[in-house]
């Protein structure tokens, strides 16, 4: 039964009927049904003005297909770059989300007007302060967050870090801090953009295997279920660090690594609950669905998962055999790939987990083994520890340290869309594409896809790989990967003789028109010609422009800048990710 016939709206104008006719064409799955039994017996009320929403309808609409990838910021480097340093490679990787550990004025103040989104945590040594006191927790939200808004675009605030494993004496006051800093948002009215949570490990977890049989270590109940309460009335959510490493390095053998990195698994070696007879096919999913089992045994059904802090280290001690680049790189390509295409879990199919990557930087100061030193996706000279492989996806996050860099079509683009990004780019964008005409180098292989890739990263090479220039509308995306085939030398390759083609700039930039007529590569007729043809009606011709993103994650500037972004398909994102 559609939502559409549950929720009911006081609106005005044509957006209440759009609101409508969405929540009508959205059909709730059965796996969907027990996370929102609240739409099933009462109404949703969204007012046009004021979008008072209730819970459950709300949280439908807003968590289901808006996942998005973000990063943690740990600072326990021994040469930590300054906070504009830190910045300037957020935003050189298009990394839309960030979690920081505290709410450091330097770092708030860099990332001012960047748009990228923020979460500030409270951290643990300030939580009995704030948990006993409502004015404490007041002046803490007016230092630290309204002194920043709207420059800084705060969107969530972390209430300690997995407090009831690492300050248990200051779970009493936690739920109590949480209220105090809802309550001061609420006051400054940013209770809406801002939402309050807590971080937990999944160790709070028991008995998490089969995931329906989960739940919380009971000595918490007094904390987790008023908590609980409290995410649902205030339309948050419930953050949980999950580390399939340690699963992994913990199990004695008994969970395979293959199960614990995201690889593909035959069906028979997949774990199925034998209560729900849902299949898991990673550790990642697991832990998730474990998480929503143990909240419906409080009953609380209806928030959502958010993953606080996920990743793999890249060296270990010599009993740490398992933490190489390699596994890294797996895990975390594999990670972003299955949370950007919105798989959801097997208990929530299609709903939204969020997560943050642990982490941006390695922390040589940090305690402990040499893994817990080797979390980063970068070193403190912001040069790439590994490249991430995003073939799946279409999405890349770090340039190799070779720093060279390709624009190719995306996997799976939309052909008409792939054809007019080519007609631009060899028209108006200046390209020259002779070379795939047939009989020349790059004629083969005789695609669509092909041919954009070529003259996509020619145009990208002419703008000197410029930040903005391999977008296309959303059909081209970065890679490290040399296109370069046989006799077809991309340019920017080294070629066979080590020489790059980087051609001069003859384009015009993404906003300028030209005159010229359109060329087109046609790829529907027998046999591809390059075919210039008349100008067209309009007398500009501007770059493919790039969708407007919701502010969920990585992005692409018009015409091509590489990121972890969201499209007009479905919100593509990169937040944050925390740990201890």
């Amino acid at each position: 039964m559609g939502l559409g016939r549950r929720c009911s709206f006081l609106a005005g104008g044509s957006m209440g009927v759009f609101l409508l006719l969405l929540l009508t064409s959205l059909s709730v799955a059965s796996a969907d049904q027990e996370f929102f039994p609240y739409c099933r017996t009462h109404h949703c009320i969204i007012s046009y003005h004021v979008l008072a929403v209730k819970n459950p309808c709300y949280m439908y609409l807003t968590w289901r297909g808006t996942a998005f990838v973000g990063v943690n910021i740990g600072t326990a480097l021994s040469n930590m770059p300054d906070a504009t340093q830190v910045v300037a490679l957020l935003k050189s990787q298009q990394i839309r989300h960030v979690r920081l550990y505290d709410a450091d004025l330097a770092m708030l103040t860099a990332l001012a007007k960047t748009g990228i989104q923020v979460t500030v945590t409270v951290p643990n040594e300030q939580l009995l302060g704030i948990g006993q006191s409502n004015a404490t927790a007041a002046n803490w939200v007016a230092k630290n967050v309204i002194a920043h808004v709207p420059a800084v675009n705060i969107t969530a605030i972390a209430v300690g870090s997995e407090v009831l494993a690492a300050l248990p004496n200051a779970a009493p006051v936690l739920v109590s801090a949480m209220r105090f800093v809802h309550s001061a948002l609420v006051a400054a009215n940013l209770d809406r953009q801002i939402k309050v949570s807590t971080p937990h490990p999944s160790s709070i977890i028991l008995d998490s295997f089969p995931p329906s049989q989960a739940f919380f270590n009971r000595s918490w109940d007094s904390v987790l279920v008023p908590m609980l309460k409290f995410l649902q009335s205030t339309d948050s959510y419930f953050m949980l660090n999950v580390y399939p490493y340690y699963d992994y390095m913990q199990s004695n053998g008994v969970i395979p690594l293959d199960y614990a990195l995201f690889r593909p698994l035959p069906p028979n070696k997949e774990a199925v609950d034998s209560n729900t007879l849902l299949h898991y096919t990673n550790v990642f999913d697991a832990v998730v669905d474990a998480a929503y089992f143990a909240m419906a045994y409080l009953n609380a059904t209806n928030v959502p998962v958010v993953v606080s802090e996920s990743g793999w280290p890249s060296k270990g001690d010599s009993n740490e055999p398992d933490a190489t680049v390699d596994n890294a790189n797996t895990y975390n390509s594999n990670l972003i790939r299955h949370v950007l295409n919105n798989t959801g879990t097997p208990k929530h199919p299609g709903i939204a987990v969020s997560t943050y990557i642990y982490e941006l930087y390695n922390e040589d100061l940090k305690p402990g083994s040499l893994s817990e030193k080797n979390w980063g996706l970068f070193d403190a000279n912001g040069v790439p520890v590994y490249t991430l492989h995003l073939t799946g996806s279409g999405l890349i996050l770090a340039n190799d340290t070779t720093n060279q860099t390709y624009c190719i079509s995306r996997e799976g683009a939309d052909e008409k869309m792939l054809q007019a990004a080519l007609d631009w780019a060899c028209g108006p964008g200046k390209v020259d594409c002779s070379v795939l005409l047939q009989g020349q180098p790059c004629y083969d292989p005789d695609s669509v896809s092909a041919h954009a890739t070529y003259a996509f990263n020619a145009y990208y090479h002419q703008m000197g790989m410029a930040s903005g220039t391999c977008f296309f509308n959303g059909v081209a995306v970065v890679t490290t990967t040399d296109p370069s085939h046989e006799s077809c030398v991309f340019p920017g390759s080294g070629g066979k003789n080590g020489v790059f083609l980087n051609g001069t700039s003859l384009a015009p930039s993404s906003n300028s028109t030209a005159d010229s007529g359109s060329a087109s590569l046609l790829h529907n007729a027998p046999s591809a010609c390059l075919c210039f043809l008349l100008p067209r009606k309009s007398a500009s011709h501007k770059m493919p422009q790039r969708p407007r993103h919701q502010g969920l994650g990585f992005s692409d500037q018009p015409g091509g800048k590489q990121s972890l972004g969201s499209s007009s398909e479905g919100a593509i994102l990169f937040s944050t990710l925390s740990r201890k």
